[in-house]
């Protein structure tokens, strides 16, 4: 997450490995039948996918005055949240997610959830779904309602307790910086470095940024060099689930150990607001690409859940 914008990573690719998806329908069905996960501490493919797109609609849950200006709407059906900010088409926040079996992803649901977007004009959506849980006739589905495949993602996950044994991403800090929670004071500095870096440097996109700070569910980080900001990052948390979220570093910063001292430091509020799971995404490396955020991810306990493609409806 530090150097990688894996937020807008559209393309077109390949479908997941058939070998792949087989095993992890194998894993589903077992989870399902036992009421438990193939692995004792793998979190349920349900709860991760619900954790991350109840992050997305809480960042989008600001004052009504933002939400008119960017143009946000919100829709649940189920367990299923649709977001949409005409004001800004990006994938970030145009998206669909939180299904938690094959069985909700029915016809009727995915064309209510294309209605919406039709309705509310963002021109475009992403429908955001674990590969284990497409149901046998998704192929049927998608070309009924037009869905194309997008760019692909990890979906990356670890358990709280063994991510606090990997090595100490505060302790390898370089000297000269500093990890710390925000404070409501530093809202506006914080959610700048975080919008700028990601390529939203627009003022109504950063009010947004900062209205998240100090709300129940998250937990926002920065590091220092002197009194300047200089690298972020939040943490969701969604009951025994939390979701590794929005983390970014100014260019001229990187590859001083902040986005693994960030990590560190969200994997310990974690721990302490009793999660038993951490979840992340980031964006397939493609030939010759390095996703910083993915190996750092990786350094700090996580492992691969499955790998993930964003099925894209357009008007």
């Amino acid at each position: 997450m530090s150097t990688t914008n894996h937020w807008d990573q559209l393309g077109t690719t390949q479908p997941a490995d058939t070998d792949d998806r087989r095993r992890r329908r194998t894993a589903l069905r077992k989870q399902q039948r036992d009421g438990k996960p193939d692995m004792k501490t793998t979190v349920p493919f349900g709860l991760a996918e619900q954790t991350e797109i109840r992050s997305y609609a809480g960042f989008v849950a600001a004052p009504t005055a933002i939400r008119t200006t960017l143009g946000i709407s919100s829709l649940r059906v189920g367990s299923v949240d649709a977001i949409a900010m005409r004001r800004h088409p990006s994938f970030l926040f145009n998206r669909v997610g939180g299904f938690e079996t094959s069985e909700s992803i029915t016809v009727d649901v995915v064309a209510q959830m294309c209605d919406f977007y039709r309705e509310q004009g963002p021109g475009a959506g992403a429908f955001i779904i674990a590969p284990p849980l497409l149901p046998p006739d998704w192929a049927s589905i998608a070309a009924k309602l037009n869905l194309t495949e997008g760019g692909r993602f990890h979906k990356l996950w670890c358990e709280t307790r063994s991510a606090l044994s990997a090595p100490d991403g505060i302790a390898a800090l370089d000297p000269g910086l500093r990890v710390g929670p925000i404070e409501p004071h530093h809202a506006h500095e914080w959610a700048t470095v975080m919008m700028t870096t990601f390529g939203m440097p627009m003022p109504d996109m950063i009010d947004l940024a900062a209205s998240n700070v100090g709300k129940p569910n998250w937990r926002q980080y920065a590091v220092w060099d002197d009194e300047r900001i200089v690298a972020v990052g939040s943490l969701f948390i969604n009951g025994e689930c939390a979701n590794m979220f929005g983390g970014a570093t100014l260019p001229e910063s990187r590859g001083r150990g902040a986005q693994s001292a960030l990590l560190t430091a969200r994997v310990q509020a974690a721990q302490a607001a009793g999660c038993r799971w951490l979840v992340a995404e980031t964006g397939v490396e493609g030939p010759g690409d390095h996703n910083s955020s993915l190996h750092n991810m990786l350094r700090a306990g996580f492992e691969r859940l499955y790998d993930r493609t964003n099925w894209i409806w357009r008007a």
